[in-house]
Order: structure tokens, then C-alpha cells, then sequence
């Protein structure tokens, strides 16, 4: 049996040379990026290929899930949301995959690596940026200093509006990867006792273990989610009417 921690080693498919010192191979980890990306695409093409007034079962659940990420855009931003539903309805795709075919066996859950979701996480302040300075212009910058905050504290308070805007890449990232990583640990230890106790002993830690899988889909679910609303709050602080 291997160790629980061997299920987050990042290992080359196809090796190409390294250029400047930074490998470019394609990994277990893009593996599974692309998988989520052709599954995604793959069941949204298909289910979605017949409209009908009364959808199928395909259909119904695809609408389910754009409903679902419709609804938070509306709830957390309001009807100035609606032009960044395609951008968080992506996100939304690309993290609940990445935890949910973790799930499988023999496979590889990306968004347990800081690596993977830290660089999402940078891209969507990023691009929260980039909205709101395509939408506000220069007003922008107010997020940095909080409304009816008077103008004699902004030298204290926009530096820690701006430090507290740089560290919310690593409180995304970290909040899902260790989720992520923490459950995929637990599997792996209780799986482990199943291995190696007898038939007659190995029953329980087994029913525990189909339990834990179950948590598991829920809390990989739930992890999709909250990172998903975390992202809409910010496109609002970014994008709202509030500043």
C-alpha cells in the first residue's frame, strides 16, 4: 500500500525538456485538467443538443447546474452580474470537476495542489480587477478605501484594504486545497485498515469508508460552491453599485 500522501505527487505522462529551468511536461495534473474541461464540455453539448419545452433528464440537469451558478451571480451581485455569469459559471465547472473526479479511483485531484488553485485564485482577482476597471474606470481604486470611511484614515486604511485585496488569492486557495487535501488523507488512512484486516474484520472500516465517499461528494460540492460565491463577492466589491 502506498502512502497517503503519494496520491498528490505530480508525475510527468509525456516528458518534455525543460526551457529556463521550468519543465513543461504534461502531467497527471494536466491530465485531469483537460479531462474536466472535455467532461464539461462533453455533457453540456449532449445534453443540451435538443432543446425541448419538456427537457429530458440530461437537460434538466444541466439547466440545474446553470441555475445554480445563475442564481448565486443574482443573489451576490444583482442584474450587473449577469455579463460575468459565463466567467463564474466556468469556474464553478473547473473546481467542482477537479474535486469531484479526485473522487475516482487511481486518479488525481488537482485542487488539492496550492500550485493549481493558487494560480485560479490569482487569475480571478485578476480579472475582478480587470472588470472593474473596464466598468468603473479610475472609481475603481475606491474598494481600497471603505465607504463613509473618512479621508483622514485612508493612509491607514488603504494599506490594509490593499494587503487584505493581495492575501484573498491565498485565503481561496487555501481554504479549498486543504479541504481537498485533508478528506483525500482520511480516505487513503481508512482505506488502508481495510487492506490489511482480514474479510472478517475489514467489514467495518469498508462501511466507513463508503460513508466517508458520500461525505466526501458532499463536501466536494460544497467546497465548488462556497469558492464559487467567494468569487462572485468579490466580482461585486469589483463590479456593484456599491462603490
Amino acid at each position: 500500500m502506498s502512502g497517503p500522501i503519494e496520491q498528490f505527487q505530480i508525475k510527468p505522462i509525456v516528458a518534455l525538456p525543460k526551457i529556463d529551468g521550468v519543465d513543461l511536461s504534461f502531467t497527471n495534473s494536466s491530465l485531469f485538467m483537460v479531462l474536466a474541461v472535455v467532461v464539461a464540455t462533453g455533457f453540456f453539448l449532449f445534453a443540451m443538443r435538443k432543446k425541448q419545452l419538456i427537457p429530458t433528464k440530461l437537460q434538466s440537469a444541466a439547466e440545474m447546474i446553470y441555475e445554480l451558478v445563475t442564481g448565486m451571480v443574482n443573489e451576490m451581485i444583482g442584474p450587473a452580474g449577469r455579463p460575468y455569469v459565463p466567467f463564474v459559471f466556468t469556474v464553478f465547472l473547473f473546481v467542482v470537476l477537479g474535486n469531484l473526479l479526485g473522487l475516482l479511483p487511481y486518479s488525481f485531484t488537482y485542487t488539492s495542489h496550492f500550485a493549481a488553485v493558487g494560480c485560479l485564485s490569482v487569475f480571478i482577482m485578476l480579472a475582478t480587477a480587470f472588470f472593474g476597471l473596464k466598468k468603473k474606470g479610475l472609481r475603481w481604486f475606491s474598494v481600497f478605501l471603505p465607504h463613509g470611511a473618512p479621508l483622514a484614515l485612508a493612509p491607514i486604511l488603504v494599506p490594509i484594504e490593499i494587503f487584505s485585496f493581495m492575501s484573498k488569492p491565498l485565503s481561496l486557495t487555501i481554504r479549498l486545497s486543504v479541504n481537498m487535501m485533508a478528506g483525500h488523507i482520511i480516505m487513503k488512512v481508512i482505506a488502508g485498515f481495510v487492506h490489511s484486516l482480514s474479510f472478517w474484520g475489514g467489514w467495518v472500516p469498508l462501511l466507513f469508508v463508503s460513508c466517508l465517499i458520500l461525505f466526501e461528494l458532499m463536501i466536494a460540492t460544497l467546497q465548488a460552491y462556497i469558492y464559487t460565491v467567494l468569487t462572485c463577492v468579490y466580482l461585486n466589491d469589483a463590479v456593484g453599485s456599491s462603490h
